[in-house]
């Protein structure tokens, strides 16, 4: 496994080649795992002979069906995603807490505001995908609860 930290539009991410296959890599962008597709890559990860290219699912792509997709966890955890992009504030709860509906787990700043992200649904925290300071992009998933 390769792991890279890179930075796009002051945002850092940690990024982990866990495996290529033909032109598939399987990788995880802070701890979340996407299948993507590579053009120009080999099967060894540390000799790419041109930058990675991923494609997403736009209007004007001729494909009818998406390239790039999350890797399926098994279980019954629900994703709750940032509803505009922004910066972790603060996190009020920690991996394993139970919490209720309603409950406030983080607050998100997004110009200049801060917005409290509740838990939809009761249950216990799975699994924080952020840290305070973070910046995050509308639809990212913030948190997971089981």
């Amino acid at each position: 496994m390769k792991k890279y930290k890179i930075k796009i539009n002051g945002a850092e991410y940690e990024v982990n080649i866990h495996n290529v296959e033909d032109k598939i890599a399987t990788l995880s962008v802070n701890d979340v795992e996407y299948e993507v597709e590579v053009e120009g890559i080999t099967t060894n990860p540390t000799r790419m002979s041109t930058k990675p290219i991923v494609k997403t699912d736009t209007p004007t792509m001729q494909s009818d069906s998406p390239i790039v997709k999350r890797a399926v966890k098994s279980g019954s955890a629900h994703a709750v995603k940032a509803p505009l992009p922004g910066v972790i504030l603060d996190i009020k709860v920690n991996e394993g807490d139970t919490v209720k509906a309603g409950q406030i787990v983080l607050i998100l700043e997004a110009m200049k505001m801060e917005n409290n992200i509740e838990a939809d649904k009761d249950g216990v925290i799975e699994k924080i995908n952020y840290n305070k300071g973070d910046a995050v992009l509308e639809g990212d998933v913030l948190f997971t609860i089981k």
